[in-house]
Parts: structure tokens; sequence; C-alpha cells
């Protein structure tokens, strides 16, 4: 058969549209399989080869589901609010609406030229109105629930962008999205109270399946941690200082205190400051600082200590000096910490900066060298003393704390709370009034969506204000409660809140009552397998999770958890091994493949390239390799025939068991090399029979789609071979007929022999004497010992 992948892909996937064949069923007594990969932000650059990578795992999994009977949804989307349309929006004077309309448009074409099974009919775009008025009742749930709250703090905030970022978007002090240097800025900010929720988000983890790693770093990213809040009375006053610590078994060791720059007892007690202008300045610098350059661990120590202020250490009585310093933050914990510079590398260094005294509580180590981070036996600790565990003296503090009335068993947690609003135009507008009576009040369900306006000025304002603030027919409105006059509130929702629930949105995309039916929701819900990148397995996994718990809690969801399997594939790396970017001129466009060598080449390259979890190079002559492995494939139809080749039936029960295994344990690369090995056994055989083909491509199918397609039209086959059944094996077909075993003489390989797998000891050395390989080796010599190890090995001794 000749092989036109032009002509033959463009074909197929006409056919698969118009007959609907991936659309997932509304019959519910099927069982079901909700597959999902994340679904793409609508860049202007298009996509590249590591989008079909990231889609094509899920998609042969799903294709195969769908042959063994199951009712498969397998959705797409976009998620295409965001800062890189806008910013491009500005940059060409379009607005931000065309922009994402055409690059969806690019998008879809792609994706469907590459012939993946996605449902078409259920395609969701956050920036619709239909779909952000869900996202925008979710955060009213959230907002009446005690879940939203605003204050003014310092935050991260790009002067490029002119917006503020949560800490996960400017890490390492830059921007996510321009990499621009991060700045301190005291705004206004929303924020989502997902702290409220990090016990539930933990535990949940129990109930899924995710990689250990994943895990780890959710439970890291959570940073769930037990120890003690305790109070440090100040001298001279009724007030004292909280602070929070995991080791309250080292506080006979703390020897000073540090509390953050903008911590309010600087305020409170500035007349009895004796160098606040020191302090001051101090904090000014400070200011000036993003929170990654504040609390890097490799930095020079700097600090200022607070004179006619002082703290007293509640374990034993003493006095101590008390500092700020920038690693301090007030955001983090309760904004003092007390430091044990004899058992801390940050609080040594800064001890021996300002000449502050070290005391030992843990036997160990030598302290007039560095730190002691070990564990070992309490010393210089009263009641303390010769605790050898850490466990026993941990839990002895707490209860004197506790008798005292100086502190208690407490938990804390390293992710903060959601800061979770942006000062730009394309995003959801927040729907709150704020009304000078009534305060903050929520846009009535009945009014959403609140739709942005229609603007010909997206650029942000001076400052970082919102475009929305210049619009005065948008800000000025009447307050839901009272009807007196009031302002909309101008920031929008930052691109992760569209992010955090289109899963929902997939099961019932045309709903207009209700983020989905109940019974689209009892019955897609779980997503049963979440494939997508190491990258989003904190973020967008902890707030998707997040929400997800939350409808779960107000009875909007049917499960705890929205995603029952977790998985993530590895990046394609430029064929210089590099990660592929513009700058380095290493992206390979995957239209670029089809155009040469057809969709069908690059969907069984990118997943035999490697392990589908590692990284890989690209690499030109392995694609070549492929199409050729799918031309010989097309050749098959003519290597028909009514033989039958006993060795070659073993061969197709076991590379069915195989790619079977293969593909439900994301090891595609092998799965292929099987199919490839079967190509070679057929053509050593010389022909194979109609069943056989048959069998071939549909093992082949979701691989390849397009090609077996074409095939099983050319043989007769009636219907898609995408709905045909997947084929299945006769695990006692699956063991060969014939063994190939070692054949030693004193001991030394001299080659192998095959023999029938159950033969007997005689047969076994008959058949090793009279090889002609090795009878040459016995000429001449008698045999005075045989042995037989069944199965592995004949050893022949001779004389």
């Amino acid at each position: 058969m000749k092989y036109d992948f032009a002509a033959i892909e463009k074909k197929w996937q006409d056919r698969w549209d118009e007959a609907g064949i991936f659309r997932a069923s509304d019959d519910r007594s099927k069982k079901k399989f909700y597959a999902l990969v994340e679904f793409p932000y609508p860049s202007g650059a298009g996509m590249h080869v590591g989008h079909i990578k990231a889609y094509s795992g899920l998609e042969v999994i799903s294709r195969k589901r769908r042959m063994e009977g199951y009712n498969v949804l397998f959705p797409i989307g976009f998620d295409a609010f965001g800062l890189p349309t806008e910013n491009y929006a500005v940059k060409t004077n379009t607005h931000p609406r065309i922009v994402t309309d055409r690059n969806i448009k690019k998008f879809t074409s792609q994706l469907r030229r590459v012939g993946f099974s996605f449902d078409w009919s259920r395609v969701v775009d956050t920036t619709d109105e239909d779909y952000y008025k869900w996202t925008q009742w979710i955060f009213r749930k959230m907002f009446d629930a005690g879940l939203v709250f605003r204050a003014t703090t310092l935050v991260n905030y790009c002067p490029h962008c002119q917006v503020v970022l949560s800490n996960e978007d400017s890490q390492g002090g830059k921007c996510d999205i321009c990499h621009s240097e991060v700045i301190q800025k005291s705004k206004d900010v929303w924020y989502l109270r997902i702290t409220e929720y990090a016990d539930k988000l933990l535990e949940g983890l129990s109930k899924v399946d995710y990689p250990a790693n994943v895990k780890a770093m959710q439970e890291n990213w959570i940073g769930r941690s037990e120890g003690a809040f305790a109070n440090f009375k100040l001298t001279g006053c009724d007030d004292s200082l909280r602070i929070y610590t995991t080791r309250p078994d080292t506080m006979f060791g703390v020897t000073f205190m540090v509390i953050a720059p903008e911590h309010p007892v600087i305020e409170k007690y500035r007349d009895r400051i004796k160098n606040i202008a020191e302090l001051d300045a101090y904090r000014e610098e400070c200011a000036k600082k993003t929170e990654f350059e504040r609390t890097q661990l490799v930095k020079d120590k700097t600090g200022v200590r607070i004179e006619g202020i002082a703290a007293v250490n509640p374990a034993n009585g003493k006095e101590i000096p008390i500092y700020i310093s920038d690693y301090v933050m007030m955001g983090y914990g309760t904004g003092a910490i007390m430091a044990v510079p004899a058992h801390d590398e940050r609080d040594y260094d800064f001890a021996k900066k300002f000449g502050i005294d070290i005391i030992e509580v843990i036997k160990g180590g030598d302290i007039s060298k560095e730190a002691y981070t070990g564990d070992g036996e309490m010393v210089n600790s009263a009641f303390l003393d010769g605790i050898k565990t850490k466990k026993e003296a941990i839990a002895k503090m707490l209860g004197y704390l506790t008798e005292k009335g100086i502190g208690e068993k407490g938990v804390q947690y390293k992710m903060k709370d959601w800061a979770f609003n942006r000062q730009r135009y394309w995003g959801e507008p927040i729907p709150i009034v704020h009304c000078p009576k009534c305060g903050m009040v929520g846009v009535p369900y009945e009014e959403l969506p609140l739709k942005l306006p229609p603007v010909e000025n997206f650029e942000p304002g001076e400052g970082g204000e919102s475009p929305l603030a210049k619009i005065d027919s948008f800000v000025n409105c009447s307050c839901p409660k009272c009807g007196g006059p009031a302002r909309r509130e101008t920031d929008t929702m930052p691109q992760w809140a569209g992010s955090s629930w289109y899963f929902l949105r997939y099961t019932d995309p045309h709903n207009p009552d209700a983020i989905a039916s109940k019974e689209a929701l009892d019955y897609w819900m779980p997503v049963d397998w979440y494939n997508g990148g190491m990258e989003h397995v904190t973020r967008h996994m902890i707030y998707s999770r997040f929400w997800h718990r939350f409808l779960y809690d107000i009875g909007a969801v049917p499960c705890e958890e929205p995603y029952a399997k977790r998985t993530a594939q590895g990046l394609i790396l430029g064929p210089d091994g590099d990660k592929m970017s513009k700058s380095k001129g290493n992206v390979v466009d995957p239209n670029d493949v089809v155009d040469v060598y057809g969709a069908d080449v690059l969907r069984v390259y990118v997943l035999f390239m490697g392990d589908y979890g590692s990284a890989a190079p690209w690499n030109d002559s392995s694609v070549k390799g492929c199409k050729r492995f799918l031309d010989r494939v097309a050749s098959l139809p003519e290597m028909v025939s009514g033989t039958v080749h006993p060795k070659l039936e073993t061969a197709f029960h076991k590379t069915v068991k195989k790619v079977t295994g293969d593909i439900d344990e994301m090891k595609f690369n092998t799965a292929i090399a099987a199919l490839m090995t079967l190509l070679n056994d057929i053509t050593d055989a010389g022909s194979l029979t109609k069943d056989q083909l048959v069998t071939f491509i549909k093992l082949l199918n979701p691989f390849a789609p397009h090609l077996t397609e074409e095939i099983w039209e050319t043989i007769g086959g009636a219907g898609f071979l995408s709905l045909a059944s997947w084929p299945e094996y006769d695990e006692a077909k699956t063991v060969d007929d014939e063994i190939e075993i070692a054949v030693q003489i004193m001991g030394k390989l001299k080659g192998t022999i095959l023999i029938p797998k159950d033969a007997p000891k005689e047969e076994a050395v008959a058949a090793a004497k009279a090889d002609p390989k090795i009878a040459p080796s016995l000429e001449g010599k008698t045999v005075v010992k045989e042995i037989y190890v069944p199965g592995k090995i004949v050893n022949l001794v001779v004389k």
C-alpha cells in the first residue's frame, strides 16, 4: 500500500470529525474513563513539540480505553486570560480579545493536524463570559464563606508588567512573566485563605495515586510543622513578643531575639527606643529589597540592636537583646524569632558578627568553630539536662510552657494565603462592590457574570492601577445592599483562577445554570488520570485541589479530591541537548515535522524517543527511523497469506501482552520497540495472516491512527479501527515452544542451541553434540560427564 501521509491524515481527521467518534457519550450506564491534560495557554508563538509529547501520553491511553469499551472523556480547552497576551496586546495596540481568538485558532489547527482524539464539542475558553461567570460564582461563594479578605501589605511588584505578584509568581526575585527584577510596594491585596485548607490538602494526598516525588513536593510546599508558640516578655512593660519554634527543647540556648523591621512593636514603643533614627534608616533600606533578597541564606547578616527594649527568656528568666534584621518577615510566622546560635547556622553567623553569647544546650559539636545542628544529650538546660532524645526533650518543654501559661503546642505552615489579584485588564473582574456604608459587598449571583467592559486603552495606569479604574461607567454603581452610590472593584483575578476548576466544566460545558449538572459530576468525577508538567505539581495542583475541596465542603461537587491519579512527562530538549527556547534557535515546530514526515511519524517519535517521564533531546535521524518503520508497516497488507507460522503466533501473543501492559504503565517507548521487533519477526517469516495483520494495526492504532485506519479500510474492515475491540492474548501462547540454551565444554561457552521447551536431558545433550558449531570441539575427545540444567545450559566434561 502506498503511504501518502498528506492525503491519508487529512482524510481520516475529517471522517473522525464528521462521525463524532471521539465525543464522550451521555450513556452513563457505561464504565467511564476521564483523561485530563493541562489545557494550554494560547501564546502567539503557537505550539512546540513539547506540547505534543505532553498530550500524547493520555492520547494513547484514551484511544486504548475506547477500544476496551470505556466511555472516554478526553477534553481540551484554553487557559486564555493572563499577562503575556495583554503585554502583547499593549505592544501591538491590538485588543486582547482579538489576540486571544487568533492564538486559539492557531493552536486548534495544530492540535487537529496531529490527529488528537479530543472531544472538540467540549472545548472551554477561560475568557468566555459563560465560563468566567462560574469562576466569579466560586469566588463569591468563597467570599460568603469568609475565605476572601483584603489587606494592605508589602507586595512583590513588577515595574515592567505593572502588576502585583504572589510569592509563587516571583520566585528568585524575578517576575515569572517578563523575568524583570521584582520590587516591594505597599498595596491593598485580595487574599484567599488557602491556609485554612492546609491540613485538608495534606490529608487528601493519602487518598490519591500521585508519584512519591509529587506528593513530597506538595507536602514541602504546604510545609506543615509542629512546634510551640512561646511568649517572651518585654522588659518594663506588660507586652510580650510571641514566637513560633519547632525546637522548644533548645529554649535555654536562646541568647537574643530578632524581629521583622516592619514589626508593630517598633511603632508602639517608638518613644522608648533610644536609637530610633538608626532603626528608621535600616527599615528604609529593607523596604527596597524583595522578599527573595531578604530571605537568602547565603548573604551578609545585617541588623540593628534595639536600645531601650529587651526581652526575657521564659525558660531561664534571663534578659536578652532584641535586634531587627531583614531576614525576618512579618508575613512568616509571628514576625519574631528566638535565636539559638549554638545550634542554628544563621543565628550562629549573626551572633558572631554582633558579639552575642553562644550557649551550648545539645552536646555533640564544637561551638567554638561552628553551630552544631545534630542530635545529642541536653546540657545547660536545667530540667532537660541528661535527656538524650529530641522527642522527649520537646515534650517536656511543651509541658513546662503550658503549665506556666507562657506557651503552648502549635502548628505552622510554610504556605501563605494566596495573593489573588492583578492590576490589569485581561482577567476575570472581581465581583465585589465597595460601599461607604456597607463595606465590601458581593455582586449578586443573578448579576453574574460581571463582564469586562469594552476598552480602547488597556494599558495599566500609573503606579500599577488597573485600566478598569479609568472607566467611570464600570467603576460607578449602586450598592446591592443599600442602593446607595458605590464603586466596583477594579482589580482582576490572576491567571490561576480559571485553571483551578476547568476540569469540572468539561463534564457539562454548555450548562447555563450550574458549573455542571449533578448527574454529570456524579458520573465523571473524579478525573481518572491527569497528566502534565512537573512545573505545575505545586502551584496549579494545590490551588485547584483547594478550590475543589471547598466546592466539596459546600456540596457543589461529589468527591473530595479532583484527580485520582497524576503523572508527568519529561521535557523534549533541543537537538543541542539544551532546553528549547527561541533565543537559542533550537525550537522544533510540530508543523515542520508534519509537513515533512506526517503526523503519525511525529506521534510515534515523541513517545519512542525515551522514557516518557524523562527529558530527551530531539534527534532528526531517529525521526527518520520512525518514518522507515511506518513505511514498512504500510507494506504489510502485501504480505498477507493463509500460512500460519507457529513461531509468529507466539510472537503475536507475547507482543499483545507486552504492548497492553506497557501502555498502561506509560512505557510507550518499549511498547513501540516491541511492535518494531514483531515487524522484524513478520519479515523473517515472510508472511502473516489477515487476523495477525488486524491484531498488529490495532496495537499500533493509538500511536499511528491515520495509517492504521487506512490499512483497516484497505483490507475491508468495517467502521472505524479506532472503535474496534482491543486485542486479547492467550497466556499459554506467550510461552515459546522452543527455547535457546547455552552449551559449554569444560565450563567454557561454545555456543547456543534451540530445543523444545520441555526437552528431556537426553534430547538436549544430543542436540548439543550434533550442533555444527559444537561438534568440532568434541572431535577426538571422550565425553565423561553430561550436565543439563533444564531450560538454561548443557555442560559437557571431556578428556
